[in-house]
Order: C-alpha cells, then sequence, then structure tokens
C-alpha cells in the first residue's frame, strides 16, 4: 500500500470531518508506517508494556510475524516526533487496535478505511474502539454490532475445583465436532454462521489451532462434553476463549471444574490466564466464577 496515496486522497476529506464532528487531533501521517519483519523487535517491546491488554496481537506476530497472509491484514504502527511507537494496529479482518494517543488511534482509523481486506470485527481495551469507529466511518453508517464484554481474569492463588473429567489435547480426527462447537459459539456472539460463510476457511482455522495444540477437549462416547482455546499465548499471559459445553452437560458444574483444571495447568507456565465475554452471557460468567475468575473491566468489540 503506498501511504503517500493514501494521504493525498484522505487528508482534506479528514480534515474537514474533524471540523465537523470534534472528535480529535489530526495526526501528522508521515509518521504512520507499515510495519516489517524489521520492526519485530521494538514491537514486542512496545506491547510487552502491557500484556494482558495486547497478548491477542503479541502472540498473533509470535506464530506468523508481521508479513504473513495468515494475518489477513496489515501491521502498522505511528510514531511521535522523536520516532518512538505510540501506537500498533493489525488492520484486516479481525482489526486489533493499541494505541496509546489520540493522534495513533485517529491515524490507525484513516488507513482502516483503506484496508484491502475487508473489516469484519474491530477490538481494543475499554471503549476506545467506539472512537475508532466514528473516525473510521464515512457516511454515518452504524456497525452490524456492538458487544460489550467482561474481561476475566485468573493468577495465583486461587479454589481449585476437584475435576474427575479427563481434559486433554484435541486430535485432528475430532475436528467436525469441534468446528461445529465452535461455530456455535460464533453464532451467539456475532449473529453469523462461519461454517455458511467460509466453511472451508474456518475449519483450516479450528484444525490450524488443533495441530499447534492450542485446543483442549473431554469426550465421552465419542460426544464432545468440553472445549476451550487457547488463541494466544506469550511469556507472560495465555488468552482463552471458544469455552463450550455440550447442552446436556450444563448446569452440572462440568465447565468450571473443567476450566479450573486446565486452568491450574496453564498457571505452571505464565503468569495471567484472561478471556472476554459478552456482558449478556450470565451463566457463562457464573462457571468463570466458580472456576476462580474475576472481572474488573469491560471491554468493547464491533462487527462491521
Amino acid at each position: 500500500m503506498n501511504l503517500h496515496i493514501v494521504k493525498n486522497v484522505d487528508y482534506a476529506r479528514t480534515v474537514s470531518s474533524f471540523h465537523t464532528a470534534a472528535l480529535m487531533a489530526v495526526p501528522d501521517l508521515n509518521r504512520l508506517e507499515l510495519l516489517t519483519e524489521n520492526n519485530q523487535a521494538e514491537v514486542f517491546a512496545f506491547l510487552r508494556v502491557r500484556p494482558v491488554h495486547t497478548v491477542v496481537m503479541a502472540s498473533y506476530i509470535k506464530d506468523n510475524g508481521l508479513e504473513n497472509e495468515l494475518n489477513r491484514g496489515k501491521y502498522f504502527g505511528y510514531r511521535n516526533q522523536q520516532g518512538k511507537l505510540e501506537g500498533v494496529a493489525l488492520i484486516g479482518h479481525t482489526t486489533l487496535v493499541e494505541a496509546r494517543t489520540d493522534e495513533a488511534m485517529t491515524a490507525f482509523a484513516l488507513i482502516a478505511r483503506e484496508s484491502e481486506t475487508p473489516i469484519y470485527v474491530m477490538m481494543s481495551n475499554g471503549n476506545t474502539i467506539e472512537r475508532f469507529w466514528d473516525i473510521y466511518k464515512q457516511d454515518g453508517s452504524e456497525p452490524r454490532l456492538v458487544c460489550t464484554e467482561k474481561v476475566f481474569e485468573l493468577k495465583v492463588p486461587f479454589l481449585v475445583q476437584n475435576c474427575e473429567w479427563d481434559v486433554r489435547l484435541a486430535k485432528a480426527d475430532e475436528i467436525e465436532q469441534i468446528a461445529e462447537a465452535h461455530a456455535e459459539l460464533v453464532i451467539l456472539e456475532s449473529g453469523t454462521n462461519p461454517l455458511e460463510k467460509d466453511r472451508e476457511g474456518f475449519i483450516q482455522r479450528c484444525l490450524r489451532r488443533i495441530e499447534k495444540d492450542r485446543t483442549f477437549v473431554v469426550f465421552e462416547n465419542g460426544k464432545l462434553v468440553f472445549k476451550a482455546d487457547i488463541v494466544a499465548e506469550t511469556d507472560d499471559v495465555i488468552y482463552l476463549e471458544g469455552i463450550y459445553v455440550a447442552p446436556e452437560y450444563r448446569n452440572q458444574n462440568v465447565g468450571s471444574s473443567c476450566l479450573s483444571k486446565l486452568s491450574l495447568e496453564f498457571l505452571e507456565r505464565v503468569e495471567n490466564i484472561c478471556m472476554i465475554s459478552n456482558l449478556k452471557f450470565k451463566a457463562a460468567h457464573r462457571s468463570y466464577e466458580k472456576a476462580g475468575y474475576s472481572s474488573n473491566d469491560n471491554c468493547t468489540t464491533i462487527f462491521v
């Protein structure tokens, strides 16, 4: 992407919109940079300042690097006058933003307008992604869906539940049940069925997690009972999603006991485990709390 061209195309329109909406200061787009593998050490150092909030982005970079089609997007940085990073963002299918100044947030929202990869979901800490959307949208349109999420965290010490279930790594030949279960969770969260939208791609992404030893399951008589996925992992933090319990096993302490057992294993290699869950999923929240997790923060997810 030619940043100079993007800048010339959008700058006058952007200035005008800011005068109208008074959102925030117009950034110096000369400080916006398409990141490459040469920037990796600097980016990791920047993200490490807030390890829980940036675990997903840091893990994606650890897995795929800064330049990889598996990212389904591109990484950008925004620098201050001294040349130091003030923000890093993945702009693409899943847009992740870690912006520590208004100028960085604004610059990322502007470049997101020109994304070669269609944006499906936007995430950042707190409610800052809503400010990002206000700058990003050009026609006054509203997002398809806005979800407020509770941020759950776990660290030692915590009360470990007794669990008699065999929580183990998933196997590749179990992919069908695992993908179906994960799709059910995606439908509840986003309102869209990934198996209908891109069945092959979705199954391949689920399979990739299995192959990377990031999907954990309980089966009984060939039936999936419990599932949890490591979405992201750094040296300090594990980020979980896809916590699933089969309908006939719910309200029987299965989810909380399996999650507690699994979390104890994870805390042998990291200091903190975190995950987010839609504010409306109160039954799931009670299960997480029973497993030892607590929530002191919310964040916002926007589906475009």
